[in-house]
């Protein structure tokens, strides 16, 4: 019993530190320890246009229009970083795993190349590791370590089957319209608030790394754009970021707290990325990655209830 209770408080302590300090290797071959901190930003709740595509630099609606109602919920302020997921996860996946931008450090360049089944485990990870109650449920499980594998072929029937676990504090991904509300700045009525194209200005350059020039074909550390509204960081730009719907059609019926079409291919992607053009960074626009697939480097930002 006492080797048992030994056990148990070490994994503990192990996890305690793990969630504090992230071991990044940095191109010399040094170690440096950087803290392990998710920020996260209360976005208050509200309704929003969902597919108004607004400002200057506007294309065209994402339609059918509808009215979105959303309660309150937080969300990172940045992209999840390389160091961050390396701690939890105990691997880098990222493409760019190498040579950052000139004064710009590694370990804080958002982590890509995750699936999406990937991503789901990190949450729960990260919430366990935390003490939370983790958000999602796999054959009657929160504990990923009883998942096995995650998929990396088609899609997985079994995977594909995840739930939400109804009144769980832990990490999850946004939906779509979480993500949307909160790249365009939030509730619409509020002070200050107005309709830019990009997440945080009609200049894109002043928000995103995009394509060829500005971003040189690669991911940049987070946080080096300026933020929207509400304090988050590269929503436009830097790498596409999963959301937990699958890709279908909008409704034109007015929702509350929607969760997405109930089956599809894919799932969707948002904010473009490093190599895409600008209409991509748009805050309405929308694609979608296979969810055992990382075609389009994607990266995580989380969220809370």
């Amino acid at each position: 019993m006492k080797i048992c209770k030994q056990r148990f408080y070490s994994t503990r302590i192990f996890a305690a530190i793990t969630s504090i300090f992230a071991v990044v290797f940095m191109e010399c071959g040094l170690i440096m320890y950087q803290p392990l901190t998710v920020e996260m930003v209360l976005v208050a709740g509200g309704s929003f246009e969902m597919g108004k595509d607004w400002g200057t630099d506007a294309i065209g609606d994402i339609t059918p229009l509808h009215t979105v109602t959303l309660n309150d919920f937080y969300i990172s302020k940045y992209p999840v970083t390389q160091a961050q997921y390396q701690a939890v996860m105990g691997s880098n996946p990222s493409f760019f795993y190498l040579y950052p931008a000139t004064g710009e450090v590694q370990g804080k360049r958002p982590v890509d190349t995750v699936s999406w089944y990937a991503a789901i485990v990190f949450c729960n990870k990260l919430s366990l590791q935390e003490g939370l109650n983790p958000a999602y449920s796999i054959n009657n499980s929160t504990d990923p370590s009883e998942w096995g594998s995650v998929p990396t072929g088609d899609n997985n029937i079994i995977w594909d089957a995840v739930q939400i676990v109804s009144g769980s504090n832990g990490y999850r991904l946004p939906t779509e319209a979480q993500w949307e509300y909160a790249a365009k700045g939030g509730n619409p009525n509020a002070a200050g608030w107005t309709g830019y194209t990009y997440s945080g200005s009609d200049t894109i350059d002043d928000v995103a790394w995009y394509n060829n020039i500005n971003s040189e074909y690669r991911t940049h550390e987070v946080g080096k754009k300026a933020p929207n509204r509400l304090g988050l960081y590269d929503m436009s730009g830097n790498v596409y970021e999963w959301c937990w719907d699958w890709y279908g059609d909008y409704s034109g019926e007015d929702q509350t707290d929607p969760t997405g079409a109930a089956y599809a291919s894919g799932r969707v992607l948002r904010g473009g990325s490093y190599f895409f053009s600008t209409s991509s960074a748009r805050s309405v626009y929308r694609t979608y990655g296979y969810p055992s697939f990382a075609d389009l480097k994607p990266g995580i930002r989380l969220v809370r209830h």
